[in-house]
């Protein structure tokens, strides 16, 4: 049947009634052809912020890795990634560019995996046809119509789906448009960084002692597991696959003056994104866009199963809190992040006072 399909989206022809309407089709073979090299968050893959020539072809290929994982002091998961990662790599194309992946389970896999594009059109996301058996991979390309941050996730069917997508399965996208990213007033915008936050809720089956179950693999704490979501209170919300993953050595760096794009993405829960000490300046709601950026948030939303993006330019130097504000999330279950900014401090827009005196006797 999906042979099928494909052959009739193939043939470019859509069915309305008894009438056949024939659309026309790109002929992919004369499009040029880019591979676009994925990593790990919270980086983001090499990208141009404005295209260069017409549509192409990007082709990245993705492998679904079961992983037993560290989330927090003695908590592990068995994480269900792609390419090994909580949350999977972010794949950066153009509007108008066209997405061909390869998804590749390998043969020691345990489960099936497949890929739904919130981005792309039909088919479920692709989920409809990207199912891959342990030691199979598929193919699927889709044209990039949506300028946006859209999550892409796991959805193999039935409870499967928020299985693995509690054990970690999901990523981002980032559909820019062809002259690139624009601010409030229209005028081009450009980020001198960016980086990708991934922020995952887990459900941490418990002994009768309070302490964190381990399985043999997968499969075997997936009932204890969707007995804890049922309640929907998450034993931690973390970024980036674990509690700290991204402080000390790992934490974020920017320079004072440059402009820092941040990705952020919720596969299954609302988020409320904040920066400690700074601002949103630019941030597209609902990760659109093809919408005017709002100015100056405090704090900014990220609907569950969607990104968003938001970007400020670094004012003053020091260590940065980037955190859910939902504070009990951010403090007792781990969504906080560092940043670390270099640079000369401005004392026109905050000037500690010296010890022993008011703010109005340091002259």
């Amino acid at each position: 049947m999906i042979k099928a399909v494909q052959a009739v989206v193939g043939l470019g022809l859509l069915c309305f009634g008894a009438t056949q309407v024939a659309v026309a089709a790109t002929d992919i073979s004369k499009l040029p052809r880019v591979t676009q090299e994925l990593v790990a968050p919270p980086n983001v893959p090499a990208h141009d912020q404005v295209a260069k020539g017409g549509p192409k072809v990007v082709q990245v290929r993705m492998e679904t890795q079961e992983r037993l994982m560290d989330v927090g002091p003695g908590a592990k998961v068995w994480g269900l990634t792609f390419n090994g990662s909580i949350p999977g790599p972010l794949i950066v194309i153009h509007e108008g560019d066209y997405l061909e992946l390869t998804l590749a389970n390998p043969k020691d896999s345990t489960l099936a995996h497949n890929v739904d594009f919130h981005s792309a059109t039909g088919a479920l996301g692709g989920a409809q046809v990207t199912m891959v058996q342990p030691g199979e991979e598929v193919v699927l390309r889709w044209k990039a119509v949506k300028p946006g941050v859209f999550v892409y996730h796991c959805a193999p069917g039935g409870t499967m789906i928020p299985f693995h997508v509690i054990s970690g399965m999901s990523g981002a996208i980032m559909v820019l448009p062809r002259d690139g990213l624009k601010d409030a007033d229209g005028k081009p915008y450009t980020y001198d960084k960016a980086y990708y936050i991934g922020e995952q809720d887990f459900y941490l089956p418990q002994d009768d002692k309070g302490n964190y179950k381990e399985y043999s693999q997968p499969a075997a704490g997936m009932a204890d597991m969707l007995e804890v979501a049922k309640g929907l209170i998450p034993t931690h919300v973390v970024f980036n696959g674990a509690v700290g993953a991204i402080t000390g050595d790992n934490a974020l760096s920017a320079k004072v003056g440059e402009k820092v794009l941040f990705v952020h993405s919720q596969a299954n829960r609302p988020s409320y994104p904040h920066l400690i000490g700074g601002h949103a300046d630019l941030y597209w709601v609902g990760g659109s866009f093809s919408d005017t950026p709002l100015t100056s948030q405090e704090t900014w939303f990220v609907p569950a199963g969607a990104a968003v993006a938001a970007a400020y330019e670094f004012k003053q130097p020091g260590l940065y809190v980037y955190l859910s504000h939902n504070l009990i999330e951010a403090v007792l279950l781990g969504a906080a992040l560092h940043m670390n900014v270099e640079g000369d401090w401005n004392h026109d827009l905050m000037h500690p006072a010296p010890d022993g005196l008011s703010a109005a006797d340091d002259h």
